[in-house]
């Protein structure tokens, strides 16, 4: 997921941020508090506050601590609210010029903060599928209404006879090879 913006609810002037699946069709709004909101976009511009803002010195106290943020997943919506994960790496330690397994550290996190540290530390947003699917509204509903029209009529226009001779030489052309998907093609990042 990318950040599309932040945005203000028209009723109750809460900050929302825009969070864009990489096709582009849809979006998750996630409903913040003004702090956030400005956290957030201080960490969009990369402005440098004195004294530094709280997601700022949380990301310093991250590089201290000799950890990486890999990547923040948003997984859940409980009692309507986001939950998140931080997926933090601790950089391995050399010694005698050996190198250690990082270990890594999931941290729960309010999805607000999450998002300021995700772009402090350029790294992934992740959002479940399940969770994009309930909370996401359509960017371009003419292109949705669209691809489902084209839906439509392939269903109409299809006889069960022609699936079949279809999968059958889709089978025919895919013997020998194997369909390996890497676990990083998630689209939804």
């Amino acid at each position: 997921m990318k950040i599309a913006g932040l945005a203000l609810d028209g009723s109750t002037r809460a900050p929302i941020v825009l969070l864009r699946d990489p096709s582009g069709r849809r979006q998750v709004p996630v409903w913040i508090d003004h702090v956030q909101a400005h956290n957030i976009m201080a960490g969009m511009k990369r402005s440098n506050q004195r004294p530094p803002l709280s997601h700022d010195l949380m990301f310093s106290l991250l590089h201290a601590g000799n950890l990486v943020l890999e990547k923040v997943i948003i997984h859940s919506i409980q009692a309507s609210k986001f939950q998140a994960v931080l997926k933090l790496r601790a950089k391995p330690k050399q010694e005698n010029n050996d190198q250690k397994e990082a270990s890594l550290i999931e941290l729960e996190a309010r999805p607000s903060d999450a998002i300021a540290l995700a772009v402090r530390s350029k790294c992934g947003i992740w959002m479940l599928e399940e969770v994009v699917a309930e909370a996401s509204i359509p960017v371009d509903a003419f292109a949705d209404e669209e691809d489902q029209d084209q839906f439509r009529r392939f269903l109409e226009e299809t006889t069960p006879a022609d699936l079949v001779r279809h999968l059958h030489s889709r089978e025919q052309g895919n013997e020998g090879q194997t369909n390996d998907l890497s676990s990083d093609q998630n689209p939804n990042q």
